[in-house]
């Protein structure tokens, strides 16, 4: 496939995981993916398997500076970037009263706060280009919430808020802005439950089983295309049925 030929794509945490996921499936379609990480040496490893002219790049995007940097050194290399997806996300779970301030403020920073500052340093070029597409990877607990994940919950609820803010905002200049919100899905976190922890999260599922990276990142490349030329401001929840 080409549908995404000669576009640039920068995806936040894109060493690992669904992350790495994105990068391949956009790839695949054509575009040339800068994949952002906070280990370089991660970030190369996953440019050099999806191929397709991908590159690594380190920063933490969670502070203004390395963002800013990173976004000028992937423009220089790679071109103006057409899509941003924002995937790098942390989790600190603990009940509300052992919650610790650090990790609510870690939480919120790589998840929310990281979204808030590639979309402003990326976004600017993407209106004057009248042009762009922004995926922010949300989550469902974003939408229902879940015990233990106050922070995490609080996180992706405000990126679900901040997509359909700047939505609207961006919408004339033709800057499309969705989430997808990802339910169960196979990443290291999930390989490490026990067999019975697996069963009870897949018996919350309609589908019965858990999803895939992969299911995420399809969703993703579809918003990323121009099949998807008339969405702005919507949340996709890929979760097997589980909220329904």
């Amino acid at each position: 496939m080409s549908g995404l030929q000669g576009k640039v794509a920068m995806v936040t945490g894109g060493a690992r995981g669904i992350g790495k996921a994105i990068a391949a499936a956009l790839a695949a379609d054509g575009a040339k993916v800068a994949v952002v990480d906070l280990d370089l040496a991660n970030a190369e490893a996953t440019a050099t398997e999806v191929g397709g002219g991908a590159r690594g790049f380190a920063a933490n995007v969670a502070q203004a500076a390395d963002v800013d940097a990173v976004v000028g050194a992937i423009e220089r290399d790679l071109g103006p970037i057409d899509i941003l997806v924002n995937n790098a996300g942390i989790t600190r779970d603990s009940l509300l009263m052992r919650l610790s301030e650090a990790d609510w403020d870690a939480v919120l920073n790589v998840n929310l706060k990281a979204a808030f500052l590639t979309m402003k340093a990326v976004t600017r070029g993407m209106m004057k280009r009248r042009s762009g597409r922004v995926i922010n990877i949300a989550s469902v607990v974003g939408v229902v919430g879940n015990r233990g994940q106050a922070n995490y919950s609080a996180s992706k609820a405000g990126l679900i808020g901040l997509t359909k803010t700047i939505a609207k905002e961006l919408a004339s200049r033709n800057v499309l802005v969705n989430a997808v919100a990802p339910g169960f899905i196979e990443t290291d976190m999930t390989a490490a439950l026990s067999p019975e922890a697996r069963q009870a999260l897949s018996a919350q599922i309609a589908l019965g089983r858990l999803g895939a990276p992969a299911d995420i990142a399809s969703v993703v490349a579809f918003l990323a295309s121009e099949g998807a030329s008339y969405i702005t401001g919507q949340v996709i929840v890929v979760d097997g049925g589980m909220v329904m």
